[in-house]
């Protein structure tokens, strides 16, 4: 069965320009803002070690946030749909960027630890379980080369 395609859109706009461009590296600025219609723009730089602002998130960031934010969703729609009353859910995600000699570099690897609170009573295996099937249907995840892995914890208290 065919699915339809979803198509997105955003837009960038630098703000960086101190009145000479990029005439030198130290020169402009790195702030830019992220915007899409209908919603809050956000506002990004580079990393404070490539000369960006420290107060602003940069890309990697928004990389971690991206792969997170999809995992959890993914893994909520299973919960739902198996049963599983998640009471709370929290991931403290860490990323590798590693650099090679030509200054560029990659992410060599992502680690989700998402700690999962469901009811008491529903079942904690099947709960643990369903972050591979999550992670399989995350279309951010599916759309990387890095390898990304998760750490699940899975504890479970009484449902108000």
């Amino acid at each position: 069965m065919a699915r339809e395609a979803h198509e997105y859109t955003a837009r960038l706009i630098w703000d960086g320009n101190t009145g000479a461009g990029t005439a030198t590296y130290a020169g402009y600025g790195r702030e830019y803002r992220f915007l899409v219609d209908g919603k809050p723009e956000l506002e990004g730089t580079a990393d404070p070690k490539f000369k960006g602002d420290p107060s602003r998130h940069n890309p990697e960031e928004h990389f971690l946030a991206a792969i997170s934010g999809c995992h959890m969703l993914s893994y909520l729609a299973l919960c739902a749909r198996n049963n599983i009353r998640v009471l709370a859910y929290e991931d403290d995600v860490r990323g590798t960027l590693k650099f090679d000699s030509r200054g560029g570099g990659k992410f060599e690897e992502v680690v989700l630890h998402p700690a999962v609170t469901i009811a008491e009573g529903d079942d904690a295996e099947l709960a643990e379980s369903l972050h591979e099937q999550a992670h399989e249907l995350c279309f951010i995840a599916a759309s990387c080369s890095v390898p990304i892995r998760h750490e699940a914890r899975v504890g479970s208290a009484t449902a108000a």
